[in-house]
C-alpha cells in the first residue's frame, strides 16, 4: 500500500469517526430532589456540546444495549466536586431482596463479570450541588476527557 493510500484510508477512518455520535446516557430521577440534578444540566449540555447525544436513561436493565463502553451522568452521593468514576468494583451496592433493589452499581457489575461491558465512565455529580457549580465541573470534565481520547 502507497502513502496516498494509507492517507486516504486515514481521511475515510477519520470522517466516519466524526459522523458517529458520542452517546452519553443520563441518569436521575426529576422526581426526587437529590438525584434530579443531572436531568436539570441536560439543555445546557446539549448546548455546549452539539455533537453529543445526551440520552435520559432510566431502565438499568437496558444497559447492555448500549454498547460496549458507557458514558454515564449520573448523581452520587458522597462526593464534593463532580468526578470521573471507571472503577466498576469501587462502587458500593446494597443487598437484593427484589428486582427493585437492581441499582446502577449492581448492573454494571454484573455486565462487567458477563463480559458485556470493556470500559464505563462514570461522570458523578454531587447530590447537593448548585445548578451552576455543577454544570461547570461537568463541562470542564468532559472537555478534559474529550480532549485526552
Amino acid at each position: 500500500m502507497t502513502n496516498c493510500d494509507e492517507e486516504r484510508k486515514n481521511k475515510v477512518k477519520n470522517k466516519m469517526k466524526n459522523k458517529i455520535k458520542m452517546k452519553f446516557l443520563v441518569f436521575g430521577n426529576p422526581l426526587v430532589e437529590k438525584d434530579r440534578l443531572p436531568f436539570e444540566l441536560l439543555n445546557q449540555l446539549r448546548k455546549e456540546f452539539p455533537h453529543i447525544d445526551f440520552r435520559e436513561f432510566d431502565a438499568v436493565e437496558d444497559l447492555q444495549n448500549e454498547g460496549r463502553e458507557l458514558n454515564i451522568i449520573d448523581a452520587v452521593e458522597g462526593i464534593k466536586k463532580v468526578e470521573l468514576i471507571t472503577d466498576i468494583d469501587s462502587l458500593q451496592t446494597s443487598k437484593i431482596y427484589s428486582l427493585h433493589d437492581f441499582d446502577l452499581a449492581y448492573t454494571l457489575k454484573l455486565l462487567k463479570k458477563m463480559r458485556m461491558v470493556d470500559s464505563v465512565r462514570i461522570f458523578g455529580v454531587p447530590t447537593n450541588a448548585k445548578k451552576e457549580v455543577a454544570f461547570k465541573q461537568l463541562k470542564e470534565l468532559i472537555k478534559t476527557k474529550l480532549n485526552s481520547s
